[in-house]
């Protein structure tokens, strides 16, 4: 058995500095900041479920850009499988529920900081890899 889940590394252009900003999610039951991201329901495809999860999370909608690598680990000894992509957040609210109680848009810097699991800080260099225009450097 592999639990498959699917999320988003969610980003938006700051109003102030044009600068990007990542919206990361904190989770009371497991108390770690990680970007928003959950299982698929049955019949659900990957990029649905991403699209579901972010706003169910963060109360955003998003328009899926770039698929970001496949994070595999044990969750609680059982394989997991989640893939993520890219997503530019294009509108909502953040309402605090149960399962997620904090939200935070942060620089990818202060973001990376801030995530609790490599696998997850390890991201964030590669959605700015998918968003640099072709030809321009690192």
């Amino acid at each position: 058995m592999v639990i498959l889940a699917a999320g988003c590394v969610l980003w938006r252009r700051a109003a102030v500095t044009d600068q990007i900003e990542l919206a990361l999610v904190h989770r009371p039951k497991w108390a770690d900041w990680s970007h928003p991201k959950g299982k698929l329901k049955h019949g659900e495809t990957f990029a649905d479920a991403a699209i579901r999860e972010v706003r169910e999370e963060t109360g955003m909608t998003c328009a899926l850009g770039p698929a970001l690598p496949t994070a595999r680990y044990l969750a609680e000894g059982i394989p997991k499988e989640v893939r993520y992509w890219a997503a530019e957040a294009t509108g909502g609210v953040f309402l605090p529920s149960k399962e997620v109680d904090r939200m935070l848009w942060l620089s990818p810097i202060a973001a990376q900081g801030r995530l609790t699991h490599e696998r997850d800080r390890d991201l964030v260099p590669l959605l700015l890899g998918a968003l640099r225009p072709a030809g321009e450097g690192p």
